[in-house]
């Protein structure tokens, strides 16, 4: 390799940049996670709205609440719809169910007809 190559590559290089990582403050990182939880949202949603990645933000959330799961709104109307998919999913294998038997059937115009 020539010298002048060799210069090439050590400056572009050395302009390159090193990102930093981002440091937030315990409060800023209490504040993200609660609003996480309060409102409900997926923490994707949060996340891009606040800037920071969502490992961190799930980070953040095990450090200071643990386990915690965001508050629901109404627990009844999600009872309601949870109910009504239940119904529609029984009723789909029950569909099924007899779907199935149709087809296990023997057919009822075939004899089996034993001559001796």
């Amino acid at each position: 390799m020539n010298k002048t190559k060799t210069a090439e590559l050590k400056n572009t290089t050395a302009a390159a940049p090193v990102p930093q990582a981002k440091r937030y403050d315990e409060a800023f990182k209490g504040q993200a996670v609660e609003l996480w939880i309060k409102t409900g949202k997926p923490g994707t949603q949060i996340a891009r709205e606040l800037g920071v990645s969502y490992p961190c933000l799930k980070d953040w959330k095990r450090r200071y609440y643990g386990e915690a799961t965001p508050e629901r709104d109404d627990p009844a109307k999600e009872i309601r719809a949870l109910k009504a998919e239940l119904a529609r999913v029984r009723e789909q294998r029950d569909i099924l169910k007899k779907t199935r038997g149709i087809f296990t059937e023997p057919p009822k115009h075939a004899t089996n007809v034993s001559k001796p």
